[in-house]
């Protein structure tokens, strides 16, 4: 079996390792992604066993999948341990690779537990539709910042029929009238992309009974029922403790938590935080620290002009 200490870095990755039947120590650096996948490729041809542990850092989506590929093992560390298990002070690539290949021949590797290529996926999806809601949301305050300007204040109604028709018939300036059009004509494009990335969550989130599940609470919907099969310490995340049934919303900056005995509005559930889609191990891949369980299913709550 071959170990390999990796220090991940976007264009290049220099490793270390051992071959542990003769004892073998080598060193190599390779450059993105061309040299690197032609040296696992050979190590796959020649049908050696392979453990590879690194830091987990994120943008290394290709390595991840190429290492599944080649039927590897890779093992994600958490970073804040690793630099707390080092002795010497001075730091290089080649330390860095050498300090992980201790760590993974001692048994002290920090691994840290790595969501489903599944769930990496829905992530996509959860955080495409949260950034369209975002720029929605911005061409909405604008387009109400025109209307308010032009001495019209009817909030919400101003996307309904007539508040559309009043906003279009303001007589403006020809740079504002243009800022106005092009508003218009973008928001005409997102919000049919919007619903159908919604209609594509709701459909994901029948796939999951704990989602299902959330959703019989009084405010909850299929944009705000994160089901997960994670411990209810994890903070940021939230679970169903159905021996209580109490909806527990366990955030950062532990916020008083709520009794599912109590109507929740949207407006109440839409504002707790989720971590699913932030990852709060300081990973970029959306990993977490082990003994949590899998994630299922989350998402990003909607910002304060959604759905009105």
């Amino acid at each position: 079996m071959l170990i390999v200490g990796c220090d991940y870095h976007p264009g290049f990755q220099q490793i270390a390792f051992v071959d542990m039947e003769t004892g073998e120590l080598q060193e190599r650096r390779l450059a993105h992604p061309e040299e690197a996948e032609k040296f696992y490729r050979e190590l796959a041809a020649s049908g050696v066993k392979v453990r590879v542990g690194m830091e987990a850092s994120g943008h290394a989506r290709w390595f991840e999948r190429l290492l599944a590929e080649l039927q590897f093992e890779l093992w994600m560390g958490d970073a804040a341990t690793i630099r707390a298990k080092r002795v010497r002070k001075q730091r290089t690539d080649r330390h860095d690779a050498q300090h992980m290949l201790n760590l993974l021949l001692e048994g002290r590797f920090p691994r840290i537990w790595v969501v489903s290529w599944e769930n990496r996926d829905l992530r996509q999806l959860l955080w495409h539709r949260h950034r369209m809601v975002t720029m929605r949301t911005r061409i909405m305050n604008q387009l109400q910042a025109v209307a308010i300007n032009e001495g019209l204040r009817c909030k919400k109604r101003l996307w309904r029929e007539r508040g559309r028709k009043q906003l279009e018939a303001f007589p403006l300036a020809r740079w504002a009238s243009r800022r106005r059009r092009d508003l218009l004509e973008l928001l005409d494009r997102l919000n049919p992309t919007i619903t159908e990335l919604t209609q594509a969550i709701e459909q994901e989130v029948e796939k999951y009974p704990e989602a299902q599940r959330l959703m019989t609470h009084p405010g909850v919907g299929a944009l705000t029922s994160p089901g997960l099969r994670a411990d209810h310490r994890r903070r940021g995340a939230v679970s169903v403790r159905e021996a209580s049934g109490e909806l527990c919303w366990s955030s950062s900056d532990r916020r008083v938590q709520r009794r599912s005995t109590k109507v929740r509005t949207y407006q109440q559930a839409r504002q707790q935080p989720i971590a699913f889609l932030h990852g709060r191990s300081g990973a970029g891949n959306g990993t977490e620290r082990s003994g949590m369980a899998e994630q299922v299913f989350s998402s990003r709550h909607a910002p304060r002009t959604e759905d009105r």
